[in-house]
């Protein structure tokens, strides 16, 4: 094993130090301890090694000897100088910092199964992509996002979620929480110093918004979703009366599962109006259903006061890093200057893709596929649940990819989820999710566990929880 003997003069002396002295020597010695040079690793012959450093070749020679006394080389007739194989290894580097825990049955909610990934239909749409992209499509991109995609999602979310859009709307981000981000920076721009957050709901959510110098304000839900009547109004002033934006999942509530019912749309869009307030609808998983229809986008019903925000995390996988925002027009402008500004545009690359995948109809198969597989997972779950716990009610069945097991009452969530947590069962509490509190309860995540993972699961759950 031979040195890189190009590297030594940088390793040796950098930043131009002088090799005069003894300061190859102290080199020599400090990169031997530091396991810099390897034990058994060769250097080079002293006429070459001051050559490099640009030194007398009696200072390495000097080095070399004292070096070779004090046991840090070695030096054989033939074999040149080498670093001394017996010596103690250097002290070992810090461990590793903790990784994420390994549980035997992960149950939380918001991971699509990842074994589903259309893997060869991606490869391929990714190939044809970028034999077709014209070579000028591989400088910096429209912040926007490349037009190809912005038009087939256009089509896409107009079909499927009858949103009203063209490619000028749309937004292509990193994700669903770049584009959440993106939208909070603008509005704070906007005036707004506060944001209605449905309660229960996403407090990652929460944290963005607060991160990003919004206020999140906690606003009800019950069974017909979030209480637009609790949000203020021009009549009640309080210490909520800024708020004049909220983030409603109207589609799918998260976690309770509940849709926004009609007249819960209707008032929600007058608020709204009434405040020249936005509302931003986080669409996150309105493709997986299973016992009632689709529901059109509240963004259909008023494009000029809904941001409509989506993604592929919940259907293809969260680490593409693909989400869109469809825009009113007063923030549209804002949001692809704030783009640029931020990280020049998204990647042309996977963009392409998704925009073939969706073209050629991969996407819609994919989607049949999956929705087909969630609901055997969710019906392997509420079986094993009637079965071993018929005591707990199951909540939000109808969409999604988690439902919400509600506890008898006066059960303590929180120890309940412990304990299974004890036993290795990741079930996140309902209480972990809520400020101002609901019925007991545990959010199980399925769509990414197997039907017979997801009964051994719920075995193991009844025999802990009794």
């Amino acid at each position: 094993m031979s040195a890189n003997w190009t590297t030594l003069r940088e390793l040796l002396l950098p930043d131009g130090t002088s090799g005069r002295g003894r300061a190859v020597e102290s080199a020599l010695r400090g990169a031997i301890r530091d396991g810099q040079l390897a034990p058994g690793l060769r250097l080079p012959s002293s006429r070459d090694l001051a050559a490099q450093l640009g030194v007398a070749r009696g200072t390495v020679t000097a080095a070399y000897g004292q070096l070779t006394a004090e046991g840090y080389l070695t030096a054989k007739r033939g074999s040149g100088t080498a670093v001394a194989a017996t010596l103690a290894a250097p002290a070992p580097a810090p461990p590793p910092a903790p990784t994420a825990r390994q549980w035997r049955y992960d149950l939380r909610p918001g991971l699509p199964a990842l074994s589903e990934f259309p893997r060869a239909e991606w490869v391929a749409a990714t190939r044809a992509a970028l034999a077709e992209l014209p070579d000028e499509a591989l400088g910096y991109p429209d912040p926007a996002g490349l037009p190809e995609l912005r038009t087939e999602l256009a089509a896409y979310l107009g079909r499927v979620r009858a949103v009203t859009a063209t490619a000028d709307d749309v937004v292509i981000t990193h994700g669903g929480a770049e584009a959440l981000s993106m939208l909070t920076a603008v509005l704070r721009t906007h005036g707004h110093d506060a944001i209605g957050m449905e309660d229960p709901g996403h407090p990652g959510q929460a944290n963005l918004l607060r991160e990003h110098g919004l206020r999140p304000v906690p606003v009800p839900v019950d069974r017909d979703g979030l209480v637009v009547s609790a949000l203020p109004s021009s009549v009640h002033a309080s210490v909520h009366a800024s708020v004049r934006a909220v983030v409603v999942t109207a589609a799918h509530q998260f976690p309770l599962g509940t849709t926004l019912h009609p007249a819960r749309r209707h008032a929600l869009l007058a608020w709204a109006r009434e405040h020249d307030g936005v509302i931003i609808e986080d669409d996150y998983d309105a493709e997986h259903r299973y016992d009632r229809p689709a529901l059109r986008a509240m963004q259909a019903m008023d494009p000029n006061h809904v941001a409509y925000l989506g993604s592929v995390s919940k259907t293809l996988a969260p680490a593409l890093r693909l989400g869109w925002l469809v825009l009113p027009a007063a923030l549209r402008a804002n949001i692809v200057s704030r783009k640029q500004l931020t990280d020049l545009g998204c990647s042309p690359l996977p963009q392409a893709a998704f925009a073939r995948l969706l073209r050629g109809g991969g996407y819609d198969r994919h989607l049949r596929r999956t929705r087909a597989a969630y609901r055997r997972r969710r019906d392997a779950l509420l079986t094993a649940v009637a079965e071993h716990l018929p005591a707990w009610q199951p909540v939000g069945v109808a969409a999604g990819l988690h439902v919400v097991l509600r506890l008898p009452a006066g059960t303590d969530d929180s120890v309940v989820s412990q304990r299974l947590d004890d036993a290795g069962i990741h079930a996140p509490a309902l209480s972990s999710y809520t400020q101002l509190g609901t019925y007991p309860g545990l959010v199980i995540g399925y769509a990414a566990t197997s039907p017979d993972r997801l009964r051994e699961a719920v075995r193991e759950i009844a025999v802990t929880v009794r």
